[in-house]
């Protein structure tokens, strides 16, 4: 409970849990009966009252919590923003990206044990009926599959080197981005895979061995093989046992001019050096889904990584769409809204599956979806 919390609950208020505008209400007030006054409240219980008032209004408030006030002011919570952020998109046609790791689960100690609940399952579920919905993880895609398990969104692994897309004909990429249509694949299931980093499999391969050999000899290291990127996990890695594993990290990657370090949470990650990343899938995804040459497509993307930032800024160019970052304290973001943790994505996603199917009458799936689309919808 917060500082001002307390001060209103001694004041006689509390916040009402059945309204979501969290209307204060005041707190029945216990009457002491004593000898002499029937009836009144004792001066003890008055004097402790104002005791505790005291002490709360003069306990300093956390500098955490001033920041993170202040940083929310720059970023406004996209569940208080709610309804001015539909008004926006009214008329437009939302199409919805979201991240795995601390936005669709919790960051957890082992990544083998980063499981969505069966909530937030149900809310994706339900949001990809009403809007055309992708994941963007670091994971690899068949991984993030894994977790999810949902037939009707789309996955791209890898920090969207590895795209599932339905089996339709694609357009090649501009050649800045060191792609082109050859990148494309059918899998086992009759997908489209677009991977651009696919030449980089045999080194990839080299480098994830040379990096479980040093995993072996540092306690609580562990690596994970992402397909087209690699992770080497530290969060249960000693303090005084990090730099030995960065700089022998280091030396690996050195021996390999394609590939460049970067940085998460409590993690490194190891990638190949084009010019590819989140950004570049979002755009992917909505040129292969039909929606790039659209002026009424708003993407929205809820990320709480740093390789979301590319995906942010992508928005940011567009003009319009809806950034939300995942955050429980100030950061440096390109993201116009925040949510405070996994908790709040949910609640952001049940609210907006139920904004659409409010008004979905008004409006047919193939318009929401766009012609030769609304068959995901009954996935």
């Amino acid at each position: 409970m917060t500082n001002f919390a307390k001060l209103n609950q001694a004041m006689g208020f509390q916040r009402s849990s059945t309204s979501d505008k969290q209307k204060m209400q005041p707190i029945s007030t216990k009457v002491v009966k004593n000898d002499e006054n029937s009836g009144d409240l004792s001066l003890a219980s008055i004097a402790s009252n104002l005791h505790d008032i005291s002490t709360i209004v003069n306990t300093p408030i956390p500098s955490s919590d001033i920041a993170y006030s202040s940083w929310v002011v720059e970023h406004p919570s996209a569940l208080g923003s709610f309804d001015r952020m539909m008004k926006a998109a009214k008329g437009k046609r939302i199409v919805v990206f979201l991240d795995y790791d601390g936005t669709l689960s919790p960051i957890v100690d082992d990544p083998d044990h980063a499981f969505m609940s069966n909530e937030m399952r149900a809310a994706v579920r339900e949001v990809a009926k009403y809007f055309p919905t992708a994941v963007i993880s670091g994971r690899s895609r068949d991984k993030v599959k894994g977790f999810v398990q949902l037939s009707n969104v789309y996955y791209a692994g890898s920090h969207g080197m590895d795209i599932m897309v339905p089996p339709k004909p694609l357009k090649p990429c501009d050649a800045k981005n060191h792609v082109t249509a050859t990148a494309s694949a059918l899998d086992k299931e009759g997908d489209m895979l677009f991977q651009p980093a696919k030449r980089f499999l045999p080194a990839i391969q080299e480098i994830s061995i040379a990096l479980e050999e040093i995993a072996r000899k540092i306690e609580g290291a562990r690596v994970e093989d992402n397909r087209f990127c690699i992770s080497v996990h530290y969060r249960k890695v000693r303090e005084e046992d990090y730099g030995i594993l960065e700089e022998k990290v280091k030396s690996v990657i050195e021996n390999y001019p394609d590939f460049h370090l970067t940085r998460g949470k409590k993690v490194l990650e190891i990638r190949p050096s084009i010019e590819w990343n989140k950004g570049h899938a979002l755009e992917y995804l909505l040129d292969t889904l039909g929606f790039s040459n659209s002026g009424d497509v708003f993407p929205l993307y809820i990320g709480d990584d740093r390789t979301d930032e590319d995906a942010f800024k992508v928005i940011e160019a567009r003009g319009q769409g809806f950034p939300i970052i995942v955050s429980s304290i100030p950061k440096d973001t390109k993201a116009a809204f925040s949510l405070h943790d996994p908790s709040e994505v949910l609640t952001f996603l049940l609210r907006l599956a139920r904004w659409r199917k409010a008004s979905s009458s008004s409006r047919s799936l193939a318009q929401i979806w766009g012609p030769g689309n609304s068959h995901k919808a009954n996935c």
